[in-house]
């Protein structure tokens, strides 16, 4: 039988310097949760803002506030994070991102206080710096077998995002965190290895905010450390599901040539950007071509320009 009481959730914020913008938010979103048994653990990376002095204001119990003597790095200061944290889920919440105030009771719920999923997902928006939203995925797993849940993510049908996951605490740390070479997909191969491990729970409705700007965009790492990251993803979901491996690999080539061109079309210069082309293609075994993607991108902006045309005749 089930023990229905509220299982404690570790709700982790790794911050640095953010006091003047959007950590507020961060925090309130945070210390709102109609959910009852939360703990806040804060990570404050050496900040030289008023970073200690915002989070005291609050003078909440549920807050545990840690100041690093030093500037430990990013993923070190998310590592440490998770070490502190007492829950059976663990929620990493960057301080840009926000969840609903019944994130976690709504995804506690959906799994019936049952503490043993490798994770509990839900949909996610996507906001910009001022918190305009930019577009809203649900989930459509809809509890399917693993394969097809990493078909559905591969199809853009499931959104994947620390801000809308929980993971199993114990689990994640037997794992050793969010680790991969370069740390670009770092959440996602740890989320693939609990979810086909010890089961998911999926919750459709978007529930939490993932944060668009600037410092997020991905474009200032190296191309070819996005390339490495991205086989080292598709390696560890083909060991998951070594019954499917050929279709996940096959469809896994196509997915990472398109989601690498793209980081690739944001470089200026058309020398460097064809060159980044001839990388990802290189690098995914020549799956699927830079110039199929030029041209299917093309055809697309054709569309919307034909539609919006249409639609200002049609408003005259």
């Amino acid at each position: 039988m089930i023990n229905r009481t509220p299982p404690l959730v570790t709700i982790g914020m790794p911050t640095y310097n953010r006091a003047n913008n959007y950590l507020k938010q961060a925090i309130q979103c945070a210390v709102n949760q109609t959910y009852p048994n939360i703990e806040i653990i804060v990570s404050d990376n050496c900040s030289s803002d008023n970073t200690e002095t915002l989070f005291k204001s609050f003078n909440n119990p549920m807050i545990k506030y840690f100041r690093q003597s030093r500037n430990i790095g990013g993923q070190n200061n998310v590592q440490f994070c998770l070490e502190q944290a007492q829950g059976d889920y663990f929620l990493l919440l960057h301080d840009d991102d926000l969840i609903d105030d019944d994130f976690v009771k709504v995804c506690i719920e959906a799994a019936d206080y049952d503490t043993s999923y490798g994770i509990i997902l839900t949909g996610t928006r996507v906001i910009d710096e001022n918190g305009t939203v930019l577009q809203g995925s649900t989930n459509e797993a809809e509890e399917c077998p693993i394969t097809d849940f990493i078909l559905k993510w591969f199809d853009h049908k499931v959104p994947l995002y620390l801000c809308s996951t929980l993971y199993n605490t114990r689990r994640l740390k037997e794992l050793g965190g969010f680790r991969s070479k370069y740390n670009l997909y770092e959440d996602n191969i740890v989320l693939f290895q609990l979810a086909a491990k010890f089961g998911r729970k999926d919750v459709h409705d978007v529930k939490a905010s993932f944060r668009r700007h600037s410092d997020n965009i991905g474009s200032a790492a190296h191309i070819n450390e996005w390339c490495e990251d991205s086989l080292h993803l598709l390696n560890v979901i083909c060991d998951v599901v070594p019954d499917n491996k050929e279709l996940l690999k096959s469809r896994g080539l196509n997915y990472f040539s398109v989601d690498n061109y793209i980081r690739a079309a944001r470089i200026q210069s058309p020398f460097k950007r064809f060159y980044a082309y001839l990388i990802v293609y290189k690098n995914f075994e020549y799956s699927y071509s830079p110039f199929h993607y030029i041209f299917a991108k093309n055809i697309i902006y054709r569309k919307a320009f034909r539609a919006l045309r249409y639609l200002k005749r049609k408003t005259k």
